[in-house]
């Protein structure tokens, strides 16, 4: 963490920080708090498309899924060159916890 009150650049290292802060206010045993952090799972794709010049561009992407046990799964699925499988693991995680 390098920000006021503890926060990071990192989502996910932030929304760790909340969820942390949280668990220990409500008593949660460490293996509990590991389990509810964990996402159910994460994908990982990459897509070799040929491009108009004639190179073959690789596209990644990432789909994390993580708690369906208040219904189906919601969030961790973005598109932008600069994302990666940290930020969507943490907008996964902020899904469950809404």
């Amino acid at each position: 963490m390098n920000g006021r009150d503890g926060m990071s650049k990192d989502a996910l290292a932030n929304a760790n920080y909340y969820f942390d802060h949280a668990a220990k206010i409500l008593g949660l045993s460490h293996d509990v708090a590991v389990q509810l952090k964990t996402p159910h799972r994460q994908v990982k794709v990459e897509c070799n498309i040929p491009m108009d010049d004639g190179t073959i561009g690789t596209f990644v992407g990432f789909r994390v899924q993580h708690d369906n046990s208040r219904g189906p799964f919601k969030g961790g699925l973005r598109y932008h060159f600069e994302v990666d499988d940290q930020e969507v693991t943490a907008l996964a995680q902020l899904m469950t916890w809404k």
